[in-house]
């Protein structure tokens, strides 16, 4: 259960998450029709032993009527457009002329390496220590893409100030990352999460996140969603580390409230506009995910 001070590295708690994530992206780097590579990702999962999320890496999950399998199917899907729309919102503020990008809750992202980057760019990654370390050592013969700048702080505390004292500018536009992340803070801290991007964000800065909205399916359904995750990982159950909507803000109307010309996409269309067909029985719960940008106000869309 999360209390509001507990921490984690990479194979535990919310640190685990990160390790699932890398899975599917190594995994969508292996198929021959692949609609990204992530080179890194593989040796970032790989790095902490052998277990369930290997699996995943060599395609061993993906099967049949096994509840992990049709899981992978869900989450996976969902994972490979989410990275394909964030890959195309970062391309797009580099064509913007944006060279400032903060990734909130980096877990083990690559987007530091495996992105083309601009020269001049700064990628601030925050997260926590443990994880930082872990994926610092594991990639210390690589050389990212662009200055890549480590900030090892939770997120639930005074993250700002350990941005700017890290070299962040408040007064170069951003473009600012929540990729996975909302569901892992208490409702007031997304909010102030918010206000404080908002308040550090120069005009033509923008954000891009994604947050479920509500639990897919019956009860049924959810309890073999958590008993497919247990095959994965059994140390891990995945409800136990999200936090209650109850009294969260929905994310494209705080932004909008706040001036920002916000847009969201259909993650189903995400993948068909790519050529990659999504299993009906998948679309549905799909789509109870919210893929959006905003834009800062004055800022050019």
């Amino acid at each position: 259960m999360r209390t509001d001070d507990d921490s984690w590295d990479i194979t535990e708690s919310v640190g685990v998450t990160a390790l699932g994530i890398a899975a599917l992206r190594a995994a969508e780097t292996r198929r021959p029709d692949a609609l990204f590579r992530d080179p890194y990702a593989e040796r970032l999962v790989t790095g902490v032993g052998e277990g369930g999320w290997q699996g995943i890496v060599r395609g061993q999950v993906d099967s049949g009527d096994d509840r992990a399998g049709r899981l992978y199917r869900t989450i996976g899907n969902f994972a490979i457009a989410r990275t394909c729309y964030f890959d195309a919102y970062f391309e797009s503020a580099a064509a913007q002329g944006i060279r400032q990008v903060v990734i909130l809750a980096s877990g083990l992202d690559a987007r530091a390496y495996r992105l083309a980057w601009p020269p001049g760019t700064v990628v601030f990654e925050l997260d926590q220590p443990k994880v930082l370390a872990y994926k610092a050592a594991t990639l210390a013969d690589m050389a990212p893409a662009a200055e890549r700048r480590e900030v090892a702080v939770d997120l639930r505390q005074d993250w700002p100030e350990a941005l700017r004292r890290n070299g962040f500018d408040a007064s170069a536009p951003t473009a600012w990352l929540a990729e996975g992340l909302l569901r892992y803070l208490p409702a007031a801290a997304q909010d102030r999460l918010f206000e404080a991007v908002a308040a550090l964000s120069a005009p033509g800065s923008r954000m891009a996140l994604n947050i479920g909205r509500g639990e897919p399916g019956s009860e049924q359904a959810r309890r073999q969603r958590a008993e497919a995750v247990q095959q994965l990982d059994p140390g891990l159950v995945l409800n136990s580390l999200w936090y209650s909507d109850e009294g969260r803000s929905d994310p494209r109307d705080w932004f909008a409230a706040a001036g920002w010309v916000v847009a969201q996409a259909d993650p189903v269309a995400v993948l068909t506009e790519r050529g990659r067909a999504v299993p009906d029985e998948v679309a549905e719960d799909m789509r109870r995910q919210i893929l959006m940008t905003a834009i800062s106000p004055t800022g050019e869309r």
